[in-house]
């Protein structure tokens, strides 16, 4: 059978989830000395398997604002009394190995007049995207005003470019930031993620190797404060499970 659910903040909590210790679940909060499960960061299918492997746990969790206006669905075998993750439908394709069959010689007539021929093992080239590594300068500046986000509302922000690279803090007075990490000399974009406290975004901005001289690529990264995602903290978080 298949159920549906959507998430609610139970108990709002108002501890700094960057001031938790961070482990492999999530980050340990002392206050309540519980274990803070970031799913902030999961995708739809994620969350469901994980609510689906601890449904009957009291889950304390951090989630992105937008992630309670979503419906997620998992799988629950009766006869089991399990629950299963609903995966995504993905198209596979299977490729059958085929047997080379073998063909009669072909009679061909000669030419009187000579061509020019060359027989011997036909070979190709395989162009290579190759990899780089970059240093990214810049600041991180906010689309409106034009200047470094606001220190005290947006404290502590981090920047991390594509998934090689280690998240930088971002200079909190003039937006100034330098990070290391390693391109496609091919790539029409870059990944790049925004967070700090209670914000998060992730967003392609464009990219051309072209601009990068001597392997660094001055670069501002313009966002608009509407596109930061607002994250909470719920202490307790709420399932409202609805049966399909």
């Amino acid at each position: 059978m298949k159920k549906r659910f959507t998430l609610e903040i139970a108990d709002p909590c108002s501890e700094n989830f960057d001031k938790m210790i961070p482990n492999t679940g999530g980050s340990f909060c002392n206050s309540c000395m519980k274990n803070v499960i970031d799913l902030s960061k999961k995708t739809n299918s994620e969350v469901a398997k994980f609510i689906a492997e601890n449904k009957d746990k009291n889950i304390c969790a951090r989630l992105k604002t937008t992630q309670l206006n979503e419906k997620f669905e998992y799988n629950e075998t009766s006869k089991m009394n399990t629950l299963k993750y609903a995966a995504v439908a993905a198209s596979v394709l299977l490729a059958s190995n085929l047997t080379a069959q073998e063909k009669e010689p072909v009679k061909t007539e000669v030419s009187p007049k000579p061509y020019g021929y060359k027989v011997g093992k036909a070979a190709y080239r395989q162009k290579v995207n190759e990899e780089v590594s970059i240093t990214i300068k810049g600041k991180l500046l906010e689309a409106k005003t034009g200047k470094p986000f606001d220190r005290k509302e947006y404290s502590n922000l981090m920047l991390a470019v594509n998934a090689s690279s280690n998240p930088v803090t971002v200079n909190p007075k003039t937006g100034e930031f330098a990070i290391e990490t390693k391109v496609l000399k091919n790539s029409k974009s870059l990944m790049i993620t925004v967070s700090g406290n209670d914000y998060y975004l992730s967003k392609e901005i464009s990219f051309s190797i072209k601009s990068v001289k001597n392997n660094v690529l001055m670069q501002n990264i313009i966002v608009s404060q509407d596109e930061l995602t607002r994250i909470y903290i719920a202490g307790g978080l709420g399932i409202n499970y609805t049966e399909r």
